[in-house]
């Protein structure tokens, strides 16, 4: 199964070394439903962190992948910002409106110190938005920016945000570990079962999470 040629994408450009210059436009795998999208490198420096993960991603078994392994490097614009869609992450909101996803996935990285800003139980009240759930090697589980996930996605949709923990190799490779398993998954629903029968605990709390937020599940 070979990449969409429009992507100009290729395997052999795993051993990229200079910075991923060429890494940031969208790679395809496969065709069909269903239609994964994922995200890595959002903004700032994290990158260096992420984008190599969807480098190394094969194609599917099934369905089409689609990533985009570095969407803006330098500038730090928060995704809960709903500009930074329209400006930074403006490649997204292309890939979304061209492939329409069922599964949508942002991979992001964080320094060990700001884990409790984002894991806290007091994240609501400060953000607006839920704490993100532990689940192994510093590897953190959340839900995307409330403003894109309302706006461009129905809620039978799987919409997942990733934190990699910077510089920690178990970190990146538990990450990888993941989005294996979400580049084969084929509806939110399987992928909900998945965590309630590994991660019980934040299985729970992501579910009470997205009824806060969007209603039933």
């Amino acid at each position: 199964m070979k990449a969409d040629e429009k992507a100009g994408f290729s395997p052999n450009k795993h051993n990229c070394t200079d910075k991923y210059a060429n890494e940031t436009g969208l790679k395809v795998y496969g065709h069909g439903k269903p239609v994964r999208l994922f995200a890595a490198g959002l903004h700032g420096d994290e990158w260096r962190d992420t984008t190599e993960i969807l480098m190394k991603i094969e194609p599917p078994e099934k369905g089409t992948l689609a990533l985009i392994p570095l969407v803006k490097r330098g500038e730090y614009t928060s995704t809960l910002d709903p500009a930074y869609y329209q400006v930074m992450g403006l490649s997204i909101l292309e890939a979304i409106e061209d492939l329409n996803p069922e599964i949508y996935i942002e991979l992001h990285s964080y320094s060990r110190e700001n884990l409790e800003k984002l894991a806290g139980r007091d994240r609501l009240e400060r953000t607006g938005v839920p704490a993100y759930s532990v689940l192994k090697a510093g590897v953190l589980l959340g839900s995307v920016s409330p403003w894109i996930r309302r706006k461009y996605f129905p809620k039978e949709a799987l919409c997942l945000s990733f934190e990699v923990q910077k510089g920690n190799s178990r970190s990146r490779e538990f990450a990888a570990s993941m989005l294996e398993v979400l580049k084969e998954t084929e509806s939110r629903d399987e992928f909900v079962e998945y965590l309630r029968k590994e991660f019980p605990e934040q299985a729970r709390k992501a579910i009470e999470d997205y009824r806060r937020f969007y209603g039933e599940i």
